[in-house]
């Protein structure tokens, strides 16, 4: 138990990362809120662990995000203020977008400055996420009527570092159509002479930013900010996974279990030609990812009398915008796929079935949905914001 890993909301990419954590590290012990009403676990939640979290002489190292207040819990228990404290950044509140500017809650970005003054290192899983964090910290304090503390950015970003969000692809080759094969076999053909196909090893099993890189942050000592291992870790991934997921096997077996046929299970070849374009929209069903915009676009096409099919997909929590009821009712046998997917071979069969993702996020972090659905096979149609074009390598065009 020399690890204590707290996870104030346990759920999506919170949840997901910790789990990997867990995984890895032989001696980590977790503690974890519910993945409900994240303001509250932002404003509680340290008092909560404070009496919750036994003492324990064997624990080095807290790893925490940075929902929980860091600051009042280890004023609250003064054994855990001398670890080593790693706070990482899924999201900050200094830029998250809110419905309104008034609505946006001074103390949940300053909670998060707090937390990283008292931290010994700070994980960011992006450099946008880091640099739009910390140049916003001088604006962030100048909404202090009076005695601003100053310096603040100076002081924190010697301990902050990016490392990607780890995410552990399954082998996803039996659930690819064949003409999705086809496709990414030429794709690869494209970058040589053609003879890469047969060289190139396809274990399926590659992470992204592997856990292993933020596994070696908590020996790490504090530092400048570290960009060059992210860019790294994009340039190689991008390469290989592209190459592992174009060299699938022929003969991929079908996914365990029978299911009632679905009209997207066809290949896309030949009279298939003019089956639906199947679209998916896989995050989490909140304001901040847009579904307005999405869902107007559809309507659109329905009004165009275009035929299409559609999975929306994603996690729900306690408030779900009335758009999505009301979308599915008007989309009617358009739909597809309709919620979230708890079973993950469920989820990626989905994805490498379906031809276009689509985010109209009005900002994104990391994305880590749209880099699953890049992994499977699709096109991604989505606003290039600053974050896709850092993880993607973007070029322009």
């Amino acid at each position: 138990m020399s690890v204590l890993i707290i996870e104030a909301f346990y759920g999506g990419s919170h949840k997901q990362l910790v789990d990997l954590l867990q995984e890895d590290l032989e001696n980590c012990v977790l503690y974890t809120l519910p993945a409900k009403k994240w303001h509250w676990r932002a404003r509680t939640s340290a008092l909560y662990f404070s009496q919750n979290i036994p003492m324990s002489e064997h624990y080095r190292i807290l790893f925490a995000s940075s929902v929980l207040n860091l600051t009042e819990l280890v004023a609250l228990r003064s054994d855990l203020g001398k670890l080593k404290k790693i706070l990482y950044f899924h999201e900050n509140q200094l830029v998250y977008p809110v419905k309104k500017c008034k609505e946006r809650d001074f103390q949940y970005g300053y909670n998060q400055i707090l937390s990283c003054l008292v931290a010994d290192v700070v994980v960011f899983n992006s450099v946008f996420n880091m640099e739009s964090f910390l140049t916003n910290i001088g604006k962030f304090m100048k909404l202090i009527p009076d005695h601003r503390p100053k310096d603040l950015e100076s002081i924190i970003r010697p301990k902050c570092q990016v490392i990607y969000f780890p995410l552990r692809f399954p082998d996803v080759s039996r659930f690819m159509p064949k003409h999705k094969t086809r496709h990414l076999q030429k794709m690869l053909n494209l970058q040589g002479d053609g003879s890469a196909a047969s060289t190139v090893s396809l274990p399926f099993q590659r992470e992204q930013g592997s856990s292993e890189n933020l596994l070696k942050s908590f020996d790490a000592e504090p530092g400048p900010c570290d960009v060059a291992q992210e860019e790294n870790l994009g340039s190689s991934f991008m390469q290989e996974s592209y190459l592992k997921t174009c060299n699938l096997s022929k003969n991929s077996s079908s996914p365990h279990g029978e299911k009632e046929p679905n009209p997207h299970d066809s290949p896309r070849g030949g009279d298939a030609q003019l089956r639906p374009l199947h679209i998916v929209w896989p995050h989490r069903w909140e304001h901040d990812k847009d579904p307005e915009s999405f869902f107007k676009v559809l309507m659109h096409l329905k009004d165009l009398r275009l035929n299409f099919h559609v999975s929306v997909l994603g996690e729900t929590f306690t408030d779900v915008p009335d758009i999505f009821s009301e979308s599915k009712k008007a989309l009617g046998s358009s739909v597809l796929h309709w919620g979230y997917l708890p079973s993950r071979d469920d989820y990626f069969h989905v994805l490498c079935m379906a031809d276009v993702v689509v985010s109209t996020a009005k900002h994104e972090f990391f994305g880590v949905a749209i880099k699953k659905n890049w992994i499977s096979g699709q096109e991604n149609k989505m606003f290039i914001k600053v974050v896709f074009m850092r993880v993607f390598q973007y070029k322009g065009g």
